[in-house]
């Protein structure tokens, strides 16, 4: 009896590995072309979407991840590839607001209060994607974040039939990056299982408010 539970946790280890790899895999082959770091070579979208991030780390100071992706959504819009941002992240609590700390910072770098859309339900990238065509209506647009992060988000988009492109912003030093990226692996084990097995849709939708 012993002997079989022991082999048996092993083949399900083992098929755990296997599944956590695949999806992995899968995910982080995204076609090249839909990915893009430098601003002269993404084509031109009305729509670029911030995923959301928190202003401040844990120790109070500035989170290089917020402060690169605000940079990333400027430049695209200055140089006339975006007309319009979308920020979407987490506003469950009255003290935490992800889309309200981007859209200050965006009109910090000089960007039109009327060209910033705020999303306060992007609880998770699945939301914000989702959110971003079945709300705001856009069904064509340019996903913003950082590179291990955004071949989640295009997956997830493409999966969905949303034609979402990718601009990669600035990444960050590996003190920051290392526990991000093991905690990715997770994320995108469970981002094909939310888009191929569990069907899985946003916690809220709403009305519609169509980005025109």
């Amino acid at each position: 009896m012993i002997t079989f539970i022991r082999r048996f946790i092993g083949i399900v280890l083992i098929g755990g590995i296997v599944f956590v790899t695949y999806t992995n895999a899968t995910i982080n082959h995204n076609p090249k072309s839909f990915i893009f770091d430098d601003v002269d070579k993404i084509g031109e979208h009305k729509v670029g979407l911030v995923l959301g991030t928190s202003e401040k780390t844990i120790r109070g100071g500035a989170n290089p991840f917020f402060v690169n992706r605000i940079e990333a959504a400027t430049k695209l819009y200055q140089a006339g590839k975006i007309k319009k941002i979308l920020v979407s992240g987490d506003n469950a609590e009255v003290s935490y607001n992800e889309p309200k700390a981007m859209q200050i910072a965006l009109l910090d770098k000089g960007i039109p209060k009327e060209d910033i859309v705020l999303d306060y339900a992007g609880f998770r990238t699945l939301d914000s994607v989702i959110r971003a065509r079945d709300v705001f209506g856009q069904n064509d647009l340019i996903i913003i974040s950082q590179e291990f992060h955004i071949k989640r988000a295009v997956y997830i988009a493409r999966t969905l039939g949303i034609d979402a492109q990718g601009f990669v912003a600035d990444g960050v030093s590996m003190k920051f990056n290392v526990r991000t990226q093991v905690r990715e692996i997770l994320a995108r084990t469970q981002a094909w299982m939310d888009v191929h097995i569990l069907n899985r849709q946003p916690k809220f939708l709403g009305e519609k408010e169509e980005i025109i």
